[in-house]
């Protein structure tokens, strides 16, 4: 009992480990968004930092409209990149879990 109790721990930590190295790894894959007409364009990591944003000159005639452009173009990045991030996790998580019953659930 105690030898399967001291392997889930170490699968744990294992997969602690890979836990770790996956969030690294989003760090450097990177996500472009554009506005519809492509003037402006946002990159973005997995692990939702902003590295980049381009705009069109022609969107800096209009303040208002300039900022309406990048809310909707940042939260559409953002959204994507927390996809990929935790579909990601998740399936580093899901792989490195002990055989529980009923624990499959939990990640689908």
């Amino acid at each position: 009992m105690f030898g399967d109790m001291m392997g889930m721990m170490g699968k744990l930590k294992e997969t602690q480990a890979k836990v770790e190295a996956t969030k690294v790894r989003l760090n450097t894959v990177t996500l472009q968004e554009n506005s519809a007409d492509q003037l402006l364009n946002v990159t973005i990591t997995a692990n939702r930092e902003i590295k980049e944003i381009k705009i069109d000159d022609s969107l800096l005639q209009d303040k208002e409209q300039l900022e309406d452009y990048l809310i909707l173009t940042i939260n559409k990045a953002i959204n994507k990149a927390t996809e990929v991030n935790e579909t990601e996790l998740a399936a580093v998580a899901k792989d490195g879990m002990p055989n529980i019953p009923g624990m499959d659930s939990l990640f689908k």
